[in-house]
């Protein structure tokens, strides 16, 4: 680090701090604009904390659905190392998300009633780019789009998603291309359609998991794996924190609340890997 001396003392440089415009930092992260996109609806002070934690989420859904698209376009060029860089780092991610359920975790029914009223006919279930989160690990359904008919935008990145691949048929292609015996009912599915569990796949991944423990296709298991567990416990999360505010009431957006929740927990993302387990 240079210094310069005055009076004999060596002092830090000090940080140019005039610019003719708007500051670099503000240029790139555009930090005004997302300070003052908040604007709550009620005079409850704990408003505002569930509306930043709600739009801290929207961004890491952004970021990571950024990762599974990069993972995926590898796997469809047989880049596993590309893959697995950028599956892990969507496992730190989604750690982050996860952690951004900590300041909601604890909130009585009386402090969410207290602005409830404001969300209206909101819920996080109509949030589009959770959906297309959604939509990569494979749980899709063409109603999901229904929500977004106002929004254009929204309607056309959410209707591609829909008919392309998902993260796991990319998995599952790559497999088969590196001949492990996957059926086409498996390989040549229609991607618009909801994954269902297939013995084949789940038979494959056995004899993956049973051999060479450094192999590229056990380490993309095991990315993959961590990536199920940590959207597993985000959808846990979900559900203990909106047990905590609301009990068993109906949902915001008229969303059946907690026992729509328990049955999402209840699913396991990219099945195959976890039924596999028993067979090794």
């Amino acid at each position: 680090m240079s210094h310069e001396v005055t009076g004999g003392a060596q002092e830090p440089e000090t940080p140019n701090l005039d610019f003719a415009g708007t500051t670099p930092y503000e240029d790139y992260v555009q930090a005004d604009v997302l300070t003052h996109l908040q604007h709550p609806l009620s005079d409850d002070p704990g408003e505002m904390v569930f509306l930043v934690t709600t739009q801290v989420m929207e961004l890491w859904f952004t970021v990571i659905v950024h990762e599974w698209q990069t993972a995926a376009q590898a796997l469809r060029r047989d880049d596993l190392p590309v893959a697995i860089d950028a599956l892990r780092r969507s496992a730190y991610e989604l750690e982050a998300l996860n952690a951004a359920w900590k300041p909601l975790a604890k909130l009585t029914p009386a402090q969410f009633n207290a602005y409830r009223s404001a969300l209206g006919e909101g819920s996080g279930f109509q949030s589009a780019m959770y959906r297309r989160l959604e939509f990569l690990l494979g749980e899709k359904s063409a109603s999901m789009l229904v929500p977004h008919r106002g929004a254009p935008r929204a309607h056309a990145e959410l209707e591609k998603a829909l008919h392309e691949p998902s993260l796991w048929d990319e998995v599952l292609r790559l497999l088969a291309r590196r001949g492990h015996p996957l059926p086409a009912a498996v390989t040549e599915r229609d991607p618009a359609q909801r994954y269902e569990p297939d013995p084949a796949v789940e038979a494959v991944w056995a004899e993956i998991y049973a051999g060479d423990q450094e192999s590229e296709l056990v380490r993309l298991g095991e990315a993959l794996t961590e990536v199920a567990e940590l959207v597993w416990r985000w959808r846990n999360d979900h559900l203990v924190a909106t047990r905590r505010a609301m009990g068993a009431k109906m949902g915001t957006g008229g969303s059946a609340g907690v026992a729509w929740l328990e049955k999402r927990a209840r699913k396991n993302v990219f099945p195959e890997l976890w039924t596999a387990r028993s067979h090794v």
